[in-house]
């Protein structure tokens, strides 16, 4: 007798060779949205940082112009203060007497010695003061009475840039400063001001570093303002694009291999159980 007639529908696909399909409608939308996020993110970022470098590039201008403009009186600098003015790095020039028993200590390196700058309260002749970064000392010549001749007696004159106060502490890693060792780790102007013996009233809110040229003897080393600001903006930039980019090239290369995978699955002849 023959034998039982053996079924001719194909077999499926995954039994045939062909490969089977990976990931539905909905996962195919999931992966493109997501795509388009990370791509739009990425892209985000490196305009940013174009953003940054365009105003990083117009405060280095500013910076560099103001530091050759004519120095104006301290009057000048608290005018543009009180008019809520940028007074950073401007040119300034004073005339007073150093109150040398109010000296301030702020913990600094200098072209890699670590120290600290000597901040000064200068009185005016018309009774204000004003501190004064007169410069860097090296750490173990905190103590005045290791740098004889420090410390100018009688009325001085000097030219310096104007720099502002901080409104508070810079990053939550910078230590408190320390007011009974007299160590300062950012500029809290109030706290330098009265523990200086200064009137907070009576005193310009703002600070002045002192210039190269001497004012004293020996220490401190006039002239520490630092003007060498990082500008890696393009860097990273660059960065953020170059990684958009290549998020849609590897995207495009596995859109073109998952599509020639289909033509081959559907090229591939079904294959039938013979009778």
């Amino acid at each position: 007798m023959p034998g039982p007639a053996k079924s001719t529908v194909a077999e499926p696909a995954s039994a045939a060779g062909t490969t089977p399909r990976r990931g539905g409608p909905v996962a195919r939308l999931f992966s493109a949205v997501l795509l388009l996020a990370l791509f739009a993110a990425l892209v985000s970022l490196g305009t940013w940082q174009m953003q940054r470098l365009h105003w990083k590039e117009g405060l280095l201008a500013a910076i560099a112009e103001r530091r050759t403009a004519p120095p104006v009186d301290v009057d000048a600098i608290a005018a543009m203060v009180a008019a809520g003015e940028d007074i950073e790095y401007r040119t300034v020039r004073v005339s007073g007497v150093f109150e040398n028993g109010g000296e301030r200590h702020f913990f600094a390196t200098y072209n890699g010695q670590t120290g600290f700058y000597v901040y000064t309260p200068l009185t005016l002749t018309d009774g204000r003061a004003v501190l004064i970064n007169r410069g860097f000392v090296p750490y173990e010549r905190k103590d005045p009475a290791t740098r004889p001749g420090s410390q100018p007696e009688g009325p001085v004159t000097l030219s310096g840039l104007a720099r502002a106060r901080l409104d508070a502490k810079p990053s939550w890693v910078v230590p408190e400063n320390d007011i009974t060792k007299n160590i300062f780790y950012w500029k809290d102007w109030t706290a330098m001001t009265t523990a200086s013996g200064l009137s907070p009233a009576r005193t310009l809110p703002f600070f002045i570093d002192a210039d190269a040229t001497p004012n004293s003897d020996t220490l401190p080393v006039g002239g520490v303002t630092q003007f060498d600001l990082p500008n890696n903006h393009l860097q990273y930039a660059l960065t953020w694009y170059g990684l958009a980019a290549a998020l849609i090239a590897v995207s495009g290369l596995f859109v073109v291999r998952r599509r020639a995978e289909a033509r081959a699955g559907q090229a591939a002849p079904h294959h039938r159980t013979p009778e």
